[in-house]
């Protein structure tokens, strides 16, 4: 058996995934991260519930204060990427470097073997020792896509109990079968460090950017509108503008430089590839070319496309039936069936 520490944020998921490496015979410590000013203390709060749960199953139960490692690189990069007219996801930069990175660290300082998450992914190891992230069984909760940053060494100390769950619900059963007091708390929000997912509040607000108006333009150069503030728009938006015109536009590109927003027709949202950059692989590329699929955003189905490599960590993706909405700060990943490849962060799509 090993000595197994467990990321706890308080919910569900993850004191199940302590109370299931315990059933089976380990060492488990509780390490619960400290990210930012809590908007609550107290029950429902990540470091109370997680410390209730830690007692409730007899584990040692630690807290780990990231607030300022959170800050510099998570809301500040968030912000400054809307700035940029950028929509960015800072749960993949969350994972690359405070989850699965500053907290990997604490767990090997704290003697632990592996770091243990309730990500809904799966891993499989080859004899040889090279690592596989690949989808859960649960697709519909399927974690993969906020993953893709992880490195062989990271991947061969972390690992994942609710990969092979089949359901939420079987989690919250078993949960309740463990007595776990979370076992019915709701889940979290989208952003944990965005209150009532209210983005444009908080970019106004902490993150201090000004809304200021400026023209909404058609492709065809006529002035349509005007916007409130670029970053409340993103790619592929279609209301909230108050544009009269013949048929819905949707914004097709936020310039931030002339302090406007380019709109079009929904035929315009279509594009045959893009450009990435910050590109990593989990595993050897097969080729400077290949054929493969990938998911341009949490939620699209991956779909096929031919990934040219670039120097630089860069890269081309040609997708074989153009996609709609690619947005600039979202993250690209990589699929060869259920097993993630690699991923990055899109630049801009790319025409004919």
């Amino acid at each position: 058996m090993s000595k197994i520490a467990v990321a706890m944020s308080g919910g569900v998921d993850s004191s199940t995934t302590a109370a299931l490496l315990q059933q089976q015979g380990h060492e488990v410590i509780g390490i619960t991260m400290r990210l930012f000013e809590p908007l609550k203390t107290g029950p429902g709060s990540a470091v109370h519930d997680a410390s209730v749960v830690a007692a409730h199953l007899g584990i040692p139960h630690h807290v780990a204060n990231f607030e300022d490692d959170f800050n510099s690189l998570i809301i500040s990069d968030f912000i400054e990427q809307y700035k940029n007219g950028q929509t960015p996801n800072p749960c993949v930069r969350c994972n690359r470097f405070i989850k699965l990175g500053l907290l990997l660290d604490k767990a090997r300082e704290l003697g632990a073997e592996f770091l243990a998450t309730g990500h809904y992914v799966r891993k499989t190891v080859d004899p040889d020792g090279t690592c596989h992230l690949r989808t859960a069984r649960n697709i519909r909760k399927d974690q993969t896509y906020f993953l893709y940053t992880l490195t062989q060494p990271q991947l061969q100390q972390i690992i994942f109990p609710l990969g092979e769950v089949e359901s939420k619900d079987e989690v919250r059963r078993l949960a309740a079968e463990f007595g776990l007091p979370v076992a019915s708390k709701g889940d979290s929000q989208e952003v944990c460090f965005i209150p009532n997912d209210d983005y444009v509040a908080f970019l106004e607000g902490q993150g201090g950017i000004t809304a200021t108006p400026g023209k909404i333009v058609h492709l065809d150069g006529t002035v349509v509108g005007r916007h409130k503030g670029t970053h409340r728009y993103t790619i592929g938006q279609r209301k909230g503008m108050g544009i009269a015109w013949s048929e819905p536009l949707h914004v097709l590109a936020i310039d931030t430089l002339n302090n406007r927003l380019v709109v079009g027709e929904q035929q315009h949202l279509l594009k045959p590839g893009l450009t990435a950059e910050e590109v990593s692989w989990l595993t050897q590329p097969p080729a400077e070319e290949f054929e493969t699929t990938c998911k341009i955003r949490y939620r699209h189905q991956p779909v096929p496309c031919r990934v040219i490599i670039r120097p630089d960590n860069r890269c081309r993706v040609r997708f074989h039936e153009p996609q709609r909405s690619v947005t600039p700060g979202q993250a690209l990943v990589f699929y060869q069936g259920d097993e993630v490849l690699g991923g990055g962060r899109i630049i801009g799509a790319e025409e004919e």
